[in-house]
């Protein structure tokens, strides 16, 4: 009787088990103090913001809302909803800490584009400002990509401030957008 080669590997196996020693499982890694700073941002927020669109056009204004939630204790989801110029928006945010690159990292998409944007950035000294950088399309020029700051400072009030800058090619940073987010009660 011939047996095949691997029907004698299958039956060696289950005559003769290889013996592995027990390894403790690896422990899973706990939130740190930089994934903590995150929860700030959790909970239902109403913001207003307003908009320089460049010289020689009228300032955009829109208002809107945040949902913040926590995953697991080291991302916060941060899901915009809001009106742009009397077009309805939405843009999902996530923000979490690498621990390996010693920053804060994430992610942006909306509904008015086809882009995904790719955050990096810290928290400043005073703990209370975070500065996200990203590569993203030019406003200003069409097809190009510039660099882009978003940054969130906490304020005593319970407030956000957020303020949204763009590299210009004049190697000059400029603000394009300003607001405040309110937590709801």
């Amino acid at each position: 009787m011939k047996i095949k080669l691997p029907a004698l590997m299958i039956l060696s196996c289950c005559l003769f088990p290889i013996s592995v020693p027990a390894q403790d499982p690896q422990a899973m890694p706990e939130p740190t103090k930089e994934h903590q700073w995150l929860k700030q941002f959790q909970g239902e927020w109403t913001t207003q913001q307003k908009g320089d669109l460049g010289p020689g056009q009228p300032p955009m204004a829109c208002s809107g809302t945040i949902t913040s939630r926590m995953v697991g204790g080291f991302w916060v989801v941060n899901e915009m909803k809001g009106d742009i110029m009397g077009v309805p928006m939405t843009g999902l945010q996530t923000i979490g800490y690498d621990v390996s690159k010693k920053k804060y990292v994430g992610t942006w998409v909306d509904s008015m584009t086809s882009f995904i944007w790719h955050y990096e950035g810290n928290v400043d000294e005073t703990g209370k400002i975070l500065t996200l950088e990203a590569d993203g399309p030019n406003f200003m020029a069409e097809g190009k990509l510039t660099k882009f700051r978003d940054i969130y400072e906490f304020k005593p009030t319970g407030e956000i401030a957020i303020y949204s800058k763009m590299l210009g090619e004049d190697g000059k940073w400029v603000t394009f957008m300003t607001g405040v987010a309110k937590k709801k009660k």
